[in-house]
């Protein structure tokens, strides 16, 4: 959603912008060269990301600086860069092609690896642990909860038998230890049988959801007046939490609902550029079918 978010973001030459998910810059390239004598913060958490961006932005490294450092962390890392405020921010909360394409990364259930999917790789925990080490009952949490997985009681239960008798150590095994969990016709479904499993783990090992709430809270009040934050999300799960993030922010009394008059003193200090998200074009779909399930909320500081 290039386009979408470029013209979201309303950019200025001179502004100073932050893509707090930098993967492979694309957005980050678009946003660099509009500008003059603004700059461009580009933040990711996994450095392979960093280093490829070297060439990509090679030729306007003059108004880009790289940060390498979790999105979570944004107003650290911003006030350690000497950034009091920005006139946008972008976050895209979804796996980066290069890592989903890179078999070793163990992101792809169509690839065989190594159990990790950690998205910053220096972190301790990976897949391995979560398949292997959590309880059942928290496994059948997280996949009904982070993979909307209906079967989560029967794959958890698996994944706990497998384990027992020897470690699970690769994504193909874990795909065939799920796919005989399945009844068989969720075998015979469109989706990979594997698909929602695949989420759910990512989710759990890389903190995800946590990381989204958090970023909002405080990307909001690091804009300037008139500054956009444009999120993209993947999921409904992380979807639910930039909508009602953002709300908060629109509505600004935090006061119960009984009260006859507001104490808190909280003011709105955002409004919604597009009140629905924005969705992929059939020109995109057509181009980039990972795009399929992708949403862009866009806010405007009040």
């Amino acid at each position: 959603m290039l386009d979408e978010c470029i013209e979201g973001l309303n950019i200025r030459p001179d502004g100073i912008y932050v893509d707090g998910t930098l993967g492979r810059a694309g957005h980050s390239a678009e946003i660099a060269k509009r500008l003059t004598t603004g700059h461009l913060y580009c933040i990711d958490r996994d450095i392979a990301a960093i280093q490829a961006a070297r060439d990509k932005l090679a030729a306007w490294m003059d108004r880009v600086s790289l940060i390498h450092g979790n999105f979570t962390d944004l107003a650290q890392l911003l006030a350690e860069a000497g950034v009091s405020a920005a006139d946008g921010m972008l976050f895209d909360f979804g796996v980066s092609s290069p890592q989903l394409d890179d078999p070793t990364r163990g992101f792809s259930y169509m690839h065989d690896a190594p159990l990790d999917m950690r998205m910053d790789q220096s972190q301790p925990l990976t897949a391995r642990t979560v398949v292997n080490e959590w309880p059942q009952e928290e496994l059948r949490r997280i996949l009904y909860q982070y993979g909307e997985e209906r079967y989560a009681p029967a794959v958890a239960g698996a994944i706990v038998r497998a384990r027992g008798q020897a470690p699970i150590e690769t994504t193909a095994q874990l795909v065939e230890i799920i796919r005989s969990a399945m009844p068989a016709q969720a075998l015979r479904e469109k989706q990979h049988p594997a698909k929602r499993t695949f989420q759910a783990i990512r989710i759990a090992v890389n903190d995800e959801l946590t990381a989204a709430e958090r970023v909002i809270g405080q990307a909001v009040p690091l804009l300037n007046k008139g500054g956009r934050l444009c999120i993209i999300t993947f999921h409904s799960l992380e979807d639910r939490i930039v909508k009602m993030g953002y709300a908060g922010f629109v509505k600004g009394c935090t006061c119960p609902p009984d009260f006859p008059v507001c104490i808190c003193g909280n003011k709105p200090s955002l409004r919604l550029v597009n009140k629905k998200p924005i969705l992929p074009s059939e020109k995109e779909l057509e181009e980039n079918p990972r795009s399929r399930s992708a949403k862009l909320r866009i806010g405007e500081k009040r």
